[in-house]
């Protein structure tokens, strides 16, 4: 029993960060153990009933299954730690496709079966891209153009996205496991690189919850992947193990790209770090604006 709750704790630890599905506009946070992808149990509620207290319609929908079928819905279910609107994780009542296509049986509402439909596709989305992995790349990409990015942007955040992953793969085989380590690492490298922690260049920025690599623009993309390349590349030379040892070269590595990005203003006259945000208006359409405003100045 005991190790099988080791291997439990270390399925959670390996999974990826909160991710959020969208269905009919409204987010589903999820998260991937080993190759299943888990959903919040409270969300989907939300999604299907319109509850304006989904945990409480949780627990009573317990109460009644269990009063009507002797189920205890609770057990299609495990407790997994997902990212909450104060940017906190809480630990969250989690459920694979079998298990929410059980617990849905059990609400009565109009959006069932479109939801199944949809969980049924995400979830087989996700056996493609295990299977084929440009898959994944290829819907993200997709999923960018719609917002409204340009094909540039795009691939400098594609690229990115893949350094940042063998990064994190070497910190995973150097024992660092915990997330709190990871995001300690990273602002290593970042504070380094431009003199902010990750929370600091997002208030720099007036984000909240969003991604700050989002609402970066081409040159700050290069000098985030230049220092955690660089940072990867130490890693692998001097062999680096446990905390102690990555963090040092994280700042080594973020000093490799603070360095080049200094030299670059000295040179320009211009701060790399840019205020701007694609929160209104994506890249592609500031481009527009910047090439307008240019013709506006010559005339």
């Amino acid at each position: 029993m005991g190790d099988e709750k080791k291997e439990n704790q270390k399925d959670e630890q390996e999974g990826e960060n909160t991710h959020i599905a969208i269905f009919n506009g409204k987010a589903i946070r999820r998260k991937l153990v080993g190759d299943k992808w888990f959903f919040s149990v409270v969300d989907i509620i939300r999604v299907l009933t319109d509850s304006v207290d989904p945990k409480d319609y949780w627990y009573r929908l317990k109460v009644r299954e269990k009063e009507s079928s002797e189920i205890e819905l609770s057990t299609f279910c495990r407790q997994l730690k997902l990212k909450s609107g104060d940017g906190k994780e809480y630990e969250t009542d989690c459920a694979d496709t079998e298990g929410i296509f059980r617990i849905i049986q059990s609400i009565p509402s109009k959006k069932a079966e479109p939801f199944k439909r949809w969980l049924a596709k995400v979830g087989y989305e996700r056996v493609q891209e295990i299977e084929n992995p440009e898959l994944a790349q290829e819907r993200m990409k997709n999923l960018y153009e719609q917002k409204g990015y340009s094909k540039d942007w795009i691939e400098k955040r594609l690229r990115g996205i893949a350094i940042r992953q063998e990064l994190t793969d070497e910190w995973k085989n150097r024992k660092i496991k915990e997330e709190k380590e990871f995001a300690i690492l990273t602002n290593e490298i970042s504070k380094a690189t431009f003199g902010k922690t990750v929370e600091e260049y997002k208030n720099f920025k007036k984000l909240k919850r969003e991604n700050l690599r989002d609402h970066m623009d081409d040159l700050e993309l290069i000098f985030s992947m230049l220092g955690e390349a660089a940072t990867t590349r130490i890693t692998k030379t001097k062999d680096t193990q446990g905390f102690g040892e990555n963090k040092i070269a994280a700042r080594q590595g973020g000093e490799v790209a603070g360095n080049a990005r200094k030299e670059l203003e000295l040179k320009t006259g211009e701060s790399v770090l840019n205020e701007d945000n694609f929160l209104n208006l994506p890249e592609k359409l500031k481009k527009k604006r910047k090439k307008l405003l240019e013709q506006v100045e010559i005339i």
